[in-house]
């Protein structure tokens, strides 16, 4: 696993995983674009034998103390492997770096994996968003972390910044 910030170059390969893994509602080329190019986001993805297998991307406003997750996405044949605890932490570390105090999420309601992937790193629902997700009619669980906790715990056995 070799994680590396996305460039432009990337684009066309994180387009052809993203209409993979969200068939019904993926983002269009421009928004991705949009969101590669610009200052407040910071994207990852994970290169393997030169074929990228994921991608994540976190949006930070500079000197906001808020940050929001965009998205993490890894290939089906890639999965369970710890690839997206890799990049969520990535994500968060970013955020910390830029002094996030506090990051948010929204994850589907039908993605049990995703929803416990964040509860082990700290994040707690703190409501939802009913048919958030079309065309499919799924909630959106929204979650929250205090960045500041995550970055201290380690006490636990838990891995930090």
């Amino acid at each position: 696993m070799t994680l590396r910030p996305a460039t432009g170059d990337d684009l066309a390969a994180i387009m052809t995983l993203e209409r993979a893994s969200f068939p019904t509602d993926a983002w269009s080329e421009a928004m991705m674009r949009e969101e590669l190019a610009s200052p407040h986001g910071w994207y990852v993805v994970d290169d393997e034998a030169g074929r990228l297998v994921g991608y994540a991307g976190l949006r930070a406003v500079a000197g906001a103390r808020d940050a929001d997750i965009q998205t993490i996405t890894i290939a089906e044949v890639s999965r369970g492997r710890g690839r997206g605890r890799a990049m969520l932490r990535a994500l968060l570390a970013e955020a910390a770096r830029r002094g996030v105090t506090d990051v948010f999420l929204e994850v589907r309601a039908d993605n049990p994996v995703a929803q416990a992937l964040y509860v082990s790193e700290g994040f707690a629902e703190i409501g939802r968003k009913a048919r958030y997700y079309q065309p499919d009619d799924v909630d959106a669980v929204v979650m929250k972390l205090d960045l500041r906790g995550w970055a201290r715990q380690d006490e636990d056995g838990g891995v930090c910044t």
